[in-house]
Protein backbone atom coordinates (compact mmCIF):
# COMPACT_ATOMS: atom_id res chain seq x y z
CA UNK A 1 0.00 0.00 0.00
CA UNK A 2 1.31 3.45 -0.14
CA UNK A 3 0.80 6.74 1.43
CA UNK A 4 -2.39 7.57 1.75
CA UNK A 5 -3.51 3.62 2.73
CA UNK A 6 -0.91 3.66 5.27
CA UNK A 7 -2.61 7.03 7.01
CA UNK A 8 -5.98 5.87 6.84
CA UNK A 9 -4.94 2.60 8.41
CA UNK A 10 -3.70 4.11 11.40
CA UNK A 11 -6.77 5.24 12.65
CA UNK A 12 -7.68 8.24 14.44
CA UNK A 13 -4.04 8.51 16.70
CA UNK A 14 -2.26 11.26 15.15
CA UNK A 15 1.29 9.93 16.66
CA UNK A 16 0.39 6.56 15.08
CA UNK A 17 -0.53 7.90 11.60
CA UNK A 18 2.85 9.65 11.80
CA UNK A 19 4.52 6.51 12.83
CA UNK A 20 3.42 5.09 9.82
CA UNK A 21 3.70 7.54 7.54
CA UNK A 22 7.62 7.78 8.33
CA UNK A 23 8.06 4.32 8.80
CA UNK A 24 10.48 3.60 5.31
CA UNK A 25 12.62 5.80 6.40
CA UNK A 26 13.26 3.96 10.14
CA UNK A 27 15.84 0.90 9.96
CA UNK A 28 15.55 -1.74 12.02
CA UNK A 29 15.29 -1.42 15.60
CA UNK A 30 16.01 2.43 15.45
CA UNK A 31 12.09 3.06 16.23
CA UNK A 32 12.67 1.95 19.79
CA UNK A 33 13.94 5.47 19.88
CA UNK A 34 10.55 7.21 19.22
CA UNK A 35 7.67 7.48 21.53
CA UNK A 36 5.16 4.96 22.23
CA UNK A 37 2.55 6.21 19.41
CA UNK A 38 4.92 6.28 16.73
CA UNK A 39 6.42 2.96 17.47
CA UNK A 40 2.90 1.67 17.15
CA UNK A 41 2.97 3.12 13.80
CA UNK A 42 6.09 1.88 12.41
CA UNK A 43 5.62 -1.64 13.46
CA UNK A 44 1.89 -1.49 12.15
CA UNK A 45 3.84 -0.38 8.81
CA UNK A 46 5.80 -3.27 8.75
CA UNK A 47 2.95 -5.85 9.01
CA UNK A 48 0.89 -3.86 6.53
CA UNK A 49 3.95 -4.08 3.96
CA UNK A 50 4.30 -7.92 5.43
CA UNK A 51 0.52 -8.65 4.73
CA UNK A 52 0.36 -7.10 1.41
CA UNK A 53 2.88 -8.36 -0.32
CA UNK A 54 2.33 -12.25 0.94
CA UNK A 55 -1.74 -12.00 -0.16
CA UNK A 56 -2.74 -13.80 -3.10
CA UNK A 57 -5.13 -10.97 -4.58
CA UNK A 58 -2.10 -8.35 -4.53
CA UNK A 59 -0.02 -11.10 -6.14
CA UNK A 60 -2.76 -11.20 -8.99
CA UNK A 61 -2.86 -7.63 -9.60
CA UNK A 62 1.45 -7.74 -9.84
CA UNK A 63 0.84 -10.59 -11.83
CA UNK A 64 -0.77 -8.50 -14.51
CA UNK A 65 1.76 -5.96 -14.87
CA UNK A 66 5.07 -8.37 -13.95
CA UNK A 67 6.11 -8.60 -18.10
CA UNK A 68 6.75 -5.03 -18.79
CA UNK A 69 7.76 -3.43 -15.25
CA UNK A 70 9.25 -6.57 -13.03
CA UNK A 71 10.13 -6.33 -9.65
CA UNK A 72 8.45 -2.44 -9.55
CA UNK A 73 5.20 -4.15 -10.18
CA UNK A 74 4.43 -4.27 -6.17
CA UNK A 75 5.36 -0.10 -6.31
CA UNK A 76 2.70 0.07 -9.64
CA UNK A 77 0.18 -1.81 -7.66
CA UNK A 78 0.89 0.16 -4.31
CA UNK A 79 -0.17 3.26 -6.07
CA UNK A 80 -3.08 2.05 -8.02
CA UNK A 81 -4.68 0.86 -4.87
CA UNK A 82 -4.27 4.33 -3.19
CA UNK A 83 -5.79 5.48 -6.68
CA UNK A 84 -9.12 3.41 -5.88
CA UNK A 85 -8.74 4.46 -2.08
CA UNK A 86 -8.93 7.91 -2.87
CA UNK A 87 -11.43 7.60 -5.96
CA UNK A 88 -13.60 5.90 -3.67
CA UNK A 89 -13.12 7.64 -0.38
CA UNK A 90 -16.72 8.09 0.50
CA UNK A 91 -17.04 4.62 1.05
CA UNK A 92 -14.64 4.33 3.80
CA UNK A 93 -14.74 7.79 5.37
CA UNK A 94 -17.46 10.47 6.29
CA UNK A 95 -14.42 13.12 6.28
CA UNK A 96 -14.19 14.64 2.72
CA UNK A 97 -10.73 13.56 1.18
CA UNK A 98 -9.47 17.13 0.89
CA UNK A 99 -10.20 17.67 4.42
CA UNK A 100 -8.54 14.04 5.69
CA UNK A 101 -5.56 15.19 3.18
CA UNK A 102 -5.11 18.97 4.78
CA UNK A 103 -5.66 17.88 8.16
CA UNK A 104 -2.78 15.08 7.45
CA UNK A 105 -0.40 17.60 5.89
CA UNK A 106 -0.99 19.92 9.08
CA UNK A 107 0.04 16.98 11.58
CA UNK A 108 3.36 16.80 8.73
CA UNK A 109 4.35 20.42 9.51
CA UNK A 110 3.84 19.79 13.24
CA UNK A 111 5.65 17.40 13.65
CA UNK A 112 8.67 18.41 11.03
CA UNK A 113 11.32 18.44 13.48
CA UNK A 114 10.33 14.38 14.12
CA UNK A 115 10.82 13.87 10.47
CA UNK A 116 13.92 11.40 9.23
CA UNK A 117 15.90 13.12 6.68
CA UNK A 118 14.62 11.01 3.80
CA UNK A 119 10.46 12.40 4.64
CA UNK A 120 11.78 15.90 4.87
CA UNK A 121 13.20 16.22 1.62
CA UNK A 122 10.22 14.62 -0.01
CA UNK A 123 7.33 16.77 1.66
CA UNK A 124 7.63 19.80 0.19
CA UNK A 125 7.35 18.14 -3.56
CA UNK A 126 4.38 16.40 -1.48
CA UNK A 127 2.54 19.25 -0.73
CA UNK A 128 3.63 21.46 -3.68
CA UNK A 129 2.03 18.73 -5.84
CA UNK A 130 -0.70 17.83 -3.36
CA UNK A 131 0.14 14.07 -4.08
CA UNK A 132 -2.59 12.13 -1.14
CA UNK A 133 -5.76 14.09 -3.33
CA UNK A 134 -4.22 13.89 -6.43
CA UNK A 135 -4.42 9.66 -6.43
CA UNK A 136 -8.36 10.58 -6.85
CA UNK A 137 -7.36 10.99 -10.57
CA UNK A 138 -5.64 8.76 -13.15
CA UNK A 139 -3.55 11.95 -14.35
CA UNK A 140 -2.49 12.54 -11.04
CA UNK A 141 -1.38 9.04 -10.50
CA UNK A 142 0.56 9.52 -13.77
CA UNK A 143 2.34 12.03 -12.79
CA UNK A 144 3.30 10.50 -9.39
CA UNK A 145 4.86 7.48 -11.45
CA UNK A 146 6.82 9.43 -13.51
CA UNK A 147 8.43 11.54 -10.81
CA UNK A 148 9.34 8.25 -9.36
CA UNK A 149 10.86 6.75 -12.40
CA UNK A 150 13.34 9.83 -12.40
CA UNK A 151 14.05 8.68 -8.57
CA UNK A 152 15.13 5.42 -9.52
CA UNK A 153 18.78 4.31 -11.19
CA UNK A 154 17.07 1.99 -14.09
CA UNK A 155 15.65 3.48 -17.16
CA UNK A 156 11.86 2.66 -16.75
CA UNK A 157 8.95 4.45 -17.03
CA UNK A 158 6.57 3.77 -14.80
CA UNK A 159 4.10 5.99 -15.71
CA UNK A 160 3.11 3.64 -18.62
CA UNK A 161 1.88 1.12 -16.13
CA UNK A 162 -1.23 3.89 -16.67
CA UNK A 163 -1.93 2.40 -20.23
CA UNK A 164 -2.16 -1.16 -17.94
CA UNK A 165 -4.59 0.33 -15.55
CA UNK A 166 -6.84 2.01 -18.31
CA UNK A 167 -6.95 -1.80 -19.78
CA UNK A 168 -7.86 -3.35 -16.68
CA UNK A 169 -9.41 -1.00 -15.20
CA UNK A 170 -11.97 -2.94 -13.52
CA UNK A 171 -10.49 -5.73 -12.68
CA UNK A 172 -7.53 -3.79 -10.31
CA UNK A 173 -10.29 -1.79 -9.04
CA UNK A 174 -12.32 -5.44 -8.07
CA UNK A 175 -9.29 -6.83 -6.71
CA UNK A 176 -8.57 -3.64 -4.52
CA UNK A 177 -12.01 -3.62 -2.65
CA UNK A 178 -11.60 -7.68 -2.01
CA UNK A 179 -8.09 -6.92 -0.70
CA UNK A 180 -8.84 -3.72 0.85
CA UNK A 181 -11.73 -5.45 3.19
CA UNK A 182 -9.36 -7.81 4.26
CA UNK A 183 -6.65 -5.30 5.18
CA UNK A 184 -8.82 -3.14 6.88
CA UNK A 185 -9.50 -6.18 9.67
CA UNK A 186 -5.96 -6.78 9.73
CA UNK A 187 -4.99 -3.53 10.80
CA UNK A 188 -7.70 -3.47 13.42
CA UNK A 189 -6.79 -6.41 14.87
CA UNK A 190 -3.14 -6.22 14.70
CA UNK A 191 -3.62 -2.23 16.00
CA UNK A 192 -4.66 -3.93 19.22
CA UNK A 193 -2.19 -6.25 19.58
CA UNK A 194 0.69 -4.12 19.15
CA UNK A 195 -0.64 -0.99 20.91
Amino acid sequence: MNFLAHIYLSGNDEEVILGNFIADGIKGKAYENFPKGIQTGILLHREIDTFTDAHPIVRQSTKRLHKNFGHFSGVIVDVFYDHFLAKNWKTYSNEPLDEYVQRFYNLLQQNHYRLPKRIKNMMPYMLADNWLLSYAETKGISKILFQMSHRIKYKIQLNEAIMELEENYTDFENEFTAFFEELRTFCRLKLKEIS
